[in-house]
């Protein structure tokens, strides 16, 4: 058997697999425990809010390290990579949704 037909064949065991689970074991994403419905608007208010946090909690630890209060410098230039790592990420998103957007304004009806 060839590697095409051998994957093609690991995708088809997969999906048969994925076939057989019963359906309890996957939930639509509004109905998650502890998690109300609200669709794209409330996730990305709930990323927005994360990488906020985590963008005080940077700032915080470098200010420990600025005023002597710490002398964790590598903790707190970890914590300002995540902090950047986090917001660039957040970026990338808002700016496939706009893209996305943009597309459907354009779409003729």
């Amino acid at each position: 058997m060839n590697p095409i037909m051998q994957v093609q064949q690991d995708m088809l065991d997969r999906m048969n697999q994925l076939k057989d689970l019963s359906g309890a074991a996957i939930k639509p994403a509004a109905l998650v425990e502890g998690q109300a419905p609200g669709g794209i608007v409330t996730a990305f208010e709930d990323a927005l809010r994360a990488v906020d946090a985590q963008q005080h909690q940077s700032s915080a630890a470098m200010a420990a390290v600025d005023s002597g209060k710490s002398d964790d410098l590598v903790g707190a230039m970890i914590e300002s990579q995540k902090a950047s790592v986090s917001f660039s990420a957040l970026m990338q998103v808002r700016n496939k949704l706009a893209t996305a957007f943009d597309e459907i304004m354009r779409t003729p009806l």
